[in-house]
């Protein structure tokens, strides 16, 4: 099972992320964030928010929003 161990907020919608089978880069979730859940982080400043759950392993935000890390691992665009 994968598991997201940091994640740094880069800009506009992209986030940093580091796996713990060694992986790291950069999502940029601007265009993946779709249905209710995900309606907050369309704002930037809510959006830049996100922390890694130490219980999930993965990135929330405060309003319970999450992204699995094998969704994320599959949309890194840049190492």
């Amino acid at each position: 099972m994968l598991h997201v161990k940091q994640a740094k907020y880069q800009s506009g919608f992209e986030v940093w992320v580091s796996f713990d089978d060694g992986t790291s880069g950069t999502v940029d979730l601007r265009d993946k964030l779709h249905g209710p859940v995900f309606e907050p982080l369309q704002d930037p400043e809510f959006f830049a928010r996100l922390s890694v759950d130490p219980e999930l392993d993965t990135i929330v935000w405060p309003n319970g929003a999450d992204l699995a890390p094998e969704f994320l691992k599959r949309h890194i665009t840049k190492e």
